[in-house]
């Protein structure tokens, strides 16, 4: 439980309100137009916000430094010539 309280409140960032505010207009549009798939769109923004998941988040989509490609092991490939 304290984790969850503990997403809740912490790491907002101006993207993390924007999805939440979006999330909102979209769900007060769905209820007076009385659409539901636009209801489902909205609750993916709302709970990407309060759950701060989703590729909008810091380290969404990572991507490696090119520092640590170095320090790995890598393999060497075997190439055989088809003739």
């Amino acid at each position: 439980m304290d984790t969850l309280k503990q997403r809740l409140f912490t790491n907002w960032h101006l993207m993390r309100v924007i999805r939440l505010g979006l999330g909102i207009w979209v769900l007060v549009m769905a209820i007076q137009s009385k659409d539901w798939a636009m209801g489902i769109f909205s609750a993916f923004f709302i709970y990407t916000a309060l759950a701060g998941v989703g590729c909008c988040c810091p380290q969404g989509c990572y991507v490696p430094d090119a520092k640590a490609e170095h320090t790995a092991k890598t393999c060497d490939a075997v190439y055989e010539e088809i003739e």
